[in-house]
């Protein structure tokens, strides 16, 4: 059997066990009352976003958590086939020497960014700042993404040697220690900006799939096992996800899947030396942030928006788009973005 017959295989599987456990885990999250019963938020001043709750408030009551699910079936079924593979004796090669410190790195990212964000969704769905209990507030969720990404990139720099960045077209330079505060930042802005993407049904997980199967190439080519067989995990319970997650959204990913999603994409980006072509691939998630970024930097110093409403999908509702149009057009663009990033990393 092929390498990319087992790859295939292993999306399947995952896939199939996602969706025979995410209707009951649908139902718990119901029973736990894991959901936004009132779709009001505010932005990172504590101000409310009006422009959000207007398009949204039809939303309230949705479980939001569906990253948990994600999470936990990826994790289990990665670390029990890594061995399995080397049981039947299927060669597990790597990109690097140190396979145990990249299993470890993804482990490590998906996990820890997936608790912070859980609590994160746990503080607002049960008001624990209210109660007294100390509840993550903007600057303090920051302050550990930093911190983590920070661990991660050690992690990077020190057990796998990576200290380089392919730049399309002049090629590939070292830039030394360099690599931890760059790819700290780049953890950290993607993050933030599948969190920020995370608003329309359908948006953020079927964008990311998009994305995902491009480095899924990417790592195949290169005879990546373990990545091969995360992403390939990864891309299967996604796709569960994405069934249930699509417009009338059933269910949400939360804080707890867009932040341990977004720094693990940015993670397997820079373990394939490939962030540049990452910006590309995942260029809907950078012209998310940006405009929040921009729209916040502009009412902070200038009192003034530079768009009608932030993050730049909102706009498009404002201006009277319908949300499956929005979806389905990101989608669209999406392909055509990871079919360039692709093409990009190829001269």
């Amino acid at each position: 059997m092929s390498p990319f017959a087992v790859l295939l295989g292993v999306l399947l599987f995952s896939f199939s066990v996602t969706s025979v456990a995410i209707v009951p885990f649908i139902n718990l999250l119901y029973s736990l009352k894991f959901q936004r019963l009132e779709q009001e938020t505010r932005d990172v001043f504590g101000k409310l976003t009006p422009v959000f709750n207007l398009f949204h408030k039809q939303k309230a009551g949705v479980p939001v958590g569906g990253g948990l699910l994600i999470i936990s079936a990826v994790s289990v079924l990665f670390a029990v086939l890594l061995p399995v593979l080397e049981f039947f004796n299927i060669n597990i090669t790597s990109n690097y020497e140190n396979i145990t410190a990249e299993v470890n790195i993804l482990f490590f990212t998906f996990m820890s960014f997936g608790i912070l964000g859980l609590y994160d969704d746990i503080k607002k769905f049960f008001k624990l700042e209210a109660s007294g209990f100390f509840g993550l507030r903007m600057k303090h969720k920051l302050i550990f993404q930093i911190i983590l990404a920070v661990i991660i990139s050690c992690m990077m720099y020190f057990s796998l040697g990576i200290s380089f960045v392919y730049v399309p077209f002049f090629g590939t330079f070292d830039i030394g220690m360099f690599f931890i505060p760059f790819a700290t930042f780049i953890i950290v802005a993607f993050a933030n900006a599948i969190n920020i993407t995370d608003g329309l049904d359908g948006l953020a997980a079927g964008s990311l799939m998009i994305s995902l199967f491009g480095l899924w190439f990417l790592s195949a080519s290169i005879l990546d096992v373990p990545l091969s067989l995360f992403l390939a995990l990864w891309i299967g319970a996604l796709i569960s996800f994405l069934y249930f997650n699509i417009f009338p959204a059933r269910l949400f990913m939360g804080d707890v899947g867009s932040l341990a999603f977004g720094a693990t994409l940015a993670v397997v980006g820079l373990l394939l030396g490939k962030v540049f072509a990452l910006l590309i691939i995942g260029f809907i998630f950078v012209l998310e942030i940006a405009s929040s970024f921009g729209q916040l930097m502009s009412k902070r110093f200038f009192g003034k928006r530079i768009l009608p409403a932030a993050p730049f999908h909102l706009t498009l509702q404002r201006y009277g788009w319908e949300e499956p149009k929005i979806v389905q057009r990101a989608w669209l663009i999406q392909i055509l973005l990871t079919l360039f990033g692709l093409w990009l990393t190829e001269l």
